[in-house]
């Protein structure tokens, strides 16, 4: 088990991805380059969502930033709830800087059973601190 966002975390998952091989990810994901930055008691995290993986650090192809907390950040990440995720957006619990229209193409993307499997993976080896 990792904890989610440490280092050892991002390493894990980095490796998984690259175990799981081709996600067939639905063109508006595989298109989706979007930076996090993940506000923290004690530290922010920066991290970015490209190639259907959560990555280390912002990309500089990136359009759009999304600023959020640790928990909404995860709940994504484990659920992929559009319906939550449009819930955490309209009551200010995601901020959005940059291009939005990346986020509303999203609302009608579906993950493919690579990464819903992926997904799953990585949500049984992550524990929250």
């Amino acid at each position: 088990m990792a904890v989610f966002l440490t280092d050892e975390w991002f390493e894990q998952v980095e490796t998984m991805g690259s175990e799981a091989g081709e996600l067939n990810l639905p063109p508006v994901l595989a298109n989706m380059v979007v930076n996090l930055k993940v506000a923290e008691a004690d530290k922010n995290i920066e991290a970015n969502f490209a190639n259907g993986l959560l990555h280390r650090g912002l990309n500089d192809n990136a359009t759009t930033t999304l600023l959020l907390d640790r928990d909404i950040l995860q709940s994504i990440i484990t659920d992929f709830d559009t319906n939550q995720i449009m819930g955490a957006f309209m009551s200010g619990k995601i901020r959005v800087e940059g291009d939005m229209s990346q986020l509303m193409a999203v609302q009608t993307a579906r993950p493919s059973v690579e990464q819903k499997e992926l997904y799953t993976r990585i949500k049984s080896m992550t524990t929250m601190a």
